[in-house]
């Protein structure tokens, strides 16, 4: 299988709509189940949607800019310099050139956003797999338990978009685009260095390849690397690959910088900031505290015994992707996004919204789903997603995430 083809590629575009058309019905379901459930509640779907936790810290950053705190009882400081800067300038930017509002123009951005992200997803899946896996991947994405939120105006739909185009980027060679969509990734959230790490890794080793084939190394490469047909790379420029490496982590760390200057904390200011949230990395040490606790009486047992069962099922599919042989990018993007989500220290409840664009998981699953008659993956797939539009409804009518 070619998996690093710098060769010219169509746009997926027409090939990708199924798939475009399948994740509209399922977050049109999801969102018909919350207005449903919402008004049986006396509650506005729209304000769960655009109006509360994180939305109302976007909206204001790109109403007032950066300064804005709120200092707790306890003395933690909540900054919103803990936000990346990119959600809150395109609301900016659509409430600008139209009528919306910040509110209302984060959620235009986050729908168009997620329709990007399940595009990109196909064209991954489909780059690898073939177009059925393609288009199972994108719906295994859309019924995800907290699919929800990629209709929400959160960074979590405009990331994956970015991301998952900076990878097929990498994948088909083009180096000047997966950094550059690399560095956007890096302006929305902090997890944006999983992308960066995805670019690193594939440039080093088309590095390392290339300098084989030159030194006429007859090892054969590892899949991941570049084409087993030709053993060599398709004319790949080193100032391409070099540029593509020096603008990926120029968003993350641009930020993380400034933030820094700001705040008067020094380059790992921005870490201050989060601690402030009460975020941090601990190893997971804390997580595995939070679960453990849950074993203390009866009814929190059973969500420990969930939590549990989400994480190995996460673990597991990352090995079930190590062994479908993923690409070298994806795996290290997908093992810093799993690494990152399970191992802060805080936010428990979020950690299920902050794997979701760790969506490289859903590949074996999709490829198994892709083997399956049409009637019953269609079937299977329309079961999960009123399950997960049932969920959601519930979830953002209760706790919500934080």
């Amino acid at each position: 299988m070619t998996v690093f083809d710098t060769r010219p590629a169509p746009p997926p575009l027409r090939g990708a709509v199924p798939a475009l058309l399948g994740y509209a019905a399922v977050r049109a379901l999801g969102l018909v189940v919350l207005a449903v459930w919402s008004a049986a509640r006396d509650k506005s779907a729209h304000t769960l949607l655009t109006a509360r936790w994180d939305s109302l810290w976007y909206v204001r950053v790109a109403d007032l800019g950066y300064g804005y705190e709120v200092r707790l009882p306890n003395g933690d400081v909540h900054s919103n310099l803990a936000f990346f800067p990119l959600l809150p300038w395109l609301e900016r930017a659509v409430s600008a050139v139209t009528p919306l509002s910040y509110a209302d123009a984060g959620l235009l951005v986050s729908s168009l956003a997620s329709l990007a992200a399940a595009w990109g997803i196909f064209a991954v899946a489909d780059h690898l797999y073939g177009r059925r896996a393609g288009i199972c991947a994108v719906l295994l994405w859309a019924v995800l338990p907290v699919g929800i939120v990629q209709s929400m105006a959160y960074t979590e739909s405009l990331f994956t978009a970015l991301a998952a185009w900076a990878l097929y980027a990498v994948l088909t060679g083009r180096w000047i685009t997966a950094g550059a969509l690399s560095a956007l990734a890096g302006l929305t959230r902090p997890v944006g260095a999983a992308v960066a790490a995805a670019v690193w890794a594939a440039a080093i080793a088309s590095y390392v390849r290339e300098r084989r084939a030159l030194a006429g190394d007859g090892n054969r490469p590892p899949p991941f690397v570049w084409d087993g047909s030709t053993g060599a790379p398709h004319g790949t420029s080193v100032v391409r690959r070099a540029l593509g490496m020096l603008l990926a982590p120029l968003g993350a760390a641009g930020y993380a910088l400034w933030v820094g200057h700001r705040s008067g904390g020094g380059p790992l200011g921005y870490l201050d900031v989060q601690a402030g949230w009460g975020n941090g990395f601990d190893g997971g040490r804390a997580f595995a505290r939070f679960v453990a606790g849950q074993f203390t009486s009866f009814p929190s047992a059973l969500a420990g015994v969930g939590l549990v069962a989400g994480v190995v099922l996460v673990v597991c599919l990352y090995v079930a992707g190590v062994r479908q042989g993923q690409p070298l990018p994806l795996l290290v993007y997908t093992g810093v996004v799993v690494v990152l989500a399970l191992c802060a220290s805080g936010y428990f409840g979020s950690k299920p919204r902050l794997l979701m664009p760790a969506f490289p998981l859903l590949l074996p699953l999709a490829v198994a789903l892709a083997r399956l008659r049409t009637g019953r993956s269609a079937a299977l797939v329309a079961a999960v997603a009123a399950g997960s539009a049932l969920y959601g409804a519930f979830w953002l009518n209760g706790s919500g995430p934080p």
